[in-house]
């Protein structure tokens, strides 16, 4: 359970171009830094909340933000302690229902830009229009995508209409392509639904958390 979040396009390219090039480094530093890796057994969320402690942090973002737009907060680069957090629910996906939802957009905002896209805004909380993150890569074949962002316990599944409500979005806000992620699963029928069909997977991706 919990694996398919890994497909979604900056998760996946986290840990298969970031993480193996430099997972030894990483682990390295964080034995030093924190001591050791979580014990076996232990609730994850305890394992991360005792490594930000050992790290000597008192966080207030898992990203590194200084700077603002009209949309939100231009994402400079992931702090230290994303990088923890992203280790832990390789090894325990149950860590993710004990994660607020504000900490969710900036793992996903922190994500799009360890991965590569040039400019990434974290929207606020209030008055995102439906768009949680805002990711740009530019160059030749230049992307621009929105993801919303459903940290939702198991049991609450993202609706028909929670997928067509991100559907008006993507065209109104010039995007290429739009993603909803959630740390739970989406409602039956969503998949087959005859016109949300239509915009999957070239237009619209769901990223399934128990998958």
């Amino acid at each position: 359970m919990g694996r398919t979040w890994l497909t979604h396009p900056t998760i996946c390219l986290i840990m298969f171009r970031y993480l193996k090039q430099w997972w030894g480094v990483l682990v390295s530093i964080a034995s030093g830094l924190i001591g050791s890796a979580p014990i076996a057994g232990m609730p994850a969320i305890l394992a991360i909340g005792d490594a930000i402690q050992n790290l000597g942090l008192q966080i207030k973002s898992l990203i590194i933000a200084p700077n603002k737009t009209s949309e939100g907060r231009i994402v400079h680069s992931a702090d230290r302690a994303w990088f923890e957090i992203i280790r832990v629910l390789s090894i325990d996906w149950h860590a993710a229902f004990q994660i607020s939802s504000d900490r969710w957009e900036e793992i996903i905002a922190g994500a799009y830009k360890v991965s590569g896209f040039d400019e990434v805004i974290l929207t606020p909380r209030s008055g995102d229009l439906g768009r949680d993150v805002i990711a740009t890569k530019r160059g030749i074949g230049s992307i621009h995508v929105v993801d919303q962002v459903k940290a939702y316990n198991p049991s609450n599944l993202v609706t028909a209409n929670d997928v067509r409500a991100l559907c008006g979005i993507i065209s109104p806000d010039g995007a290429s392509k739009g993603f909803l992620t959630t740390t739970s699963s989406f409602a039956p029928g969503i998949l087959t639904d005859p016109l949300l069909s239509k915009w999957m997977p070239n237009q619209l991706e769901l990223i399934d958390g128990l998958l």
